[in-house]
């Protein structure tokens, strides 16, 4: 058993538009409240050191001038002072070393401010008292090590404060801003989402319905336009395949035909048609046939490859030579004087082919003489097949490159050839990367001209 295929998370891009940009703005966001956060509280805590480092510098003066007592206190703050002894302003007496460690063993009100640990000088250092959280200082003065803290509560409960209300203010932001990403991209995707509705309706049969972009210029318009182009292709490729399987079909059914009257004319009256009446006729139409389905397999080739197969350099001149004397062995005069040196790189079977195809078509036009020329010109190999016929007009110079295209409709099928000739021609100067124009010459014949890239020396 088959594994089932796994299903693609989040397969709407509006659905993975409105994620990215909810992951990009909390991850923006987050970063930033915490960056918030630490600037809040670095700055509340450099007010607490600042006034700590006040709170040393007046104890400090008031040590130096004798008004300090261990009683002392500074607000909220709590004083230490070890050392030396200092004045008891409670009792007029000096606090002395009561426990024989060598330092005065201060006196407070307050029994928090023993806890105080002493600090490297200018240094802060954060402990607890009783759970609740200080900043502390220290300084040596002329009396001792002067230690003052300061409670860092209030600047604990700000920073709280702003992280509860960060915490409650970014997911909100976040579902904000991604349900704004969810509308804005449903809007922005409705007309890519009506085009997709609009060109699955579009079947075989419908090809000539377009997509309408809105006409605002962006890039939906752009898209849909891109789309109508395609479809005009397609309708156009269509309308061409249909056309060629129509003449296609009439051009093999007319030689069937012809054999099969023949053939039914010779079973009716048997004394009027000979065999080898026949036998000329089956021989022709088959040829006919053939012909024609080669070149059709020939088209197919070049249609669905685009390519010639394996390159090789090609003598051009040799290849009109040999045309010109096939020519003359049918008796049509034939004007090589033009022909110089003209080397290119590709098939010489379907560069044959080419030749073939316009000295025929110059041939079958021409009233009295053909004229084929070769000549280098630069980067490129230039060759002109001229007839002196009747030419053909501006407005059809485009389509006689067209299958089944004849300039005569009513001419004889026989005179006017498959209407493949030409076709072929321009699709092998396609593949040689080259092209086919056809102009008019001095005598107001058609001068058809196949430019060739030229191969390189190297």
């Amino acid at each position: 058993m088959e594994p089932r295929p796994r299903r693609r998370p989040l397969r709407s891009i509006k659905a993975r538009v409105t994620l990215g940009a909810v992951l990009v703005v909390a991850l923006a966001l987050a970063g930033g409240a915490a960056g918030g956060l630490a600037i809040l509280s670095g700055s509340l805590t450099s007010g607490v050191e600042a006034s700590l480092r006040l709170d040393l510098e007046t104890l400090d003066d008031r040590i130096e001038d004798g008004s300090f007592s261990v009683g002392d206190s500074e607000g909220d703050a709590l004083v230490a002072l070890r050392g030396d002894a200092v004045d008891d302003d409670r009792d007029g007496d000096d606090a002395l070393d009561d426990d024989h460690d060598g330092e005065a063993d201060p006196d407070y009100s307050d029994d928090d401010a023993a806890e105080l640990p002493t600090v490297a000088e200018d240094r802060f250092e954060r402990i607890r008292i009783d759970g609740e959280p200080y900043l502390v200082a220290s300084e040596r003065t002329d009396a001792g090590v002067l230690t003052v803290g300061r409670p860092l509560e209030q600047v604990d409960e700000a920073v709280a404060t702003a992280a509860t209300l960060l915490a409650v203010a970014v997911p909100l932001a976040v579902l904000l801003i991604g349900g704004v990403v969810w509308i804005v991209a449903g809007r922005a995707l409705a007309p890519v989402e009506r085009m997709r509705r609009q060109v699955d309706d579009i079947d075989a049969s419908e090809l000539d319905r377009r997509l309408d972009g809105g006409g605002a210029g962006d890039e939906i318009d752009r898209l849909a336009g891109t789309m109508n182009g395609m479809l005009d292709r397609l309708e156009r490729s269509q309308r061409t395949q249909r056309q060629f399987v129509s003449d296609a079909s009439h051009e093999l059914r007319s030689p069937l035909a012809t054999v099969r009257q023949h053939a039914e004319l010779a079973a009716a009256h048997p004394e009027t048609t000979s065999a080898e009446e026949l036998t000329q006729v089956v021989l022709h139409e088959g040829a006919r046939m053939q012909e024609l389905v080669e070149a059709l397999l020939l088209l197919a080739r070049l249609d669905e490859h685009r390519g010639i197969g394996p390159a090789a350099v090609v003598d051009v001149d040799d290849l009109a030579f040999a045309e010109i004397r096939r020519l003359r062995g049918l008796g049509v005069v034939v004007d090589g004087r033009g022909i110089s040196p003209g080397r290119v790189r590709g098939s010489s079977a379907l560069l044959g082919r080419a030749l073939r195809n316009l000295a025929d078509n110059a041939a079958r036009h021409a009233r009295q003489r053909v004229a084929i020329r070769v000549r280098a010109e630069g980067d490129r190999v230039v060759v002109t097949v001229e007839d002196d016929g009747a030419g053909v007009a501006p407005d059809q110079r485009e389509r006689v490159f067209e299958r089944f295209f004849r300039l005569d409709e009513g001419r004889a099928r026989d005179a006017g050839g498959s209407g493949l000739g030409l076709a072929i021609v321009r699709e092998v100067a396609l593949a040689h990367g080259g092209a086919v124009s056809v102009g008019s010459g001095e005598s107001g014949g058609a001068v058809f001209t196949l430019v060739l890239p030229a191969a390189s020396d190297s």
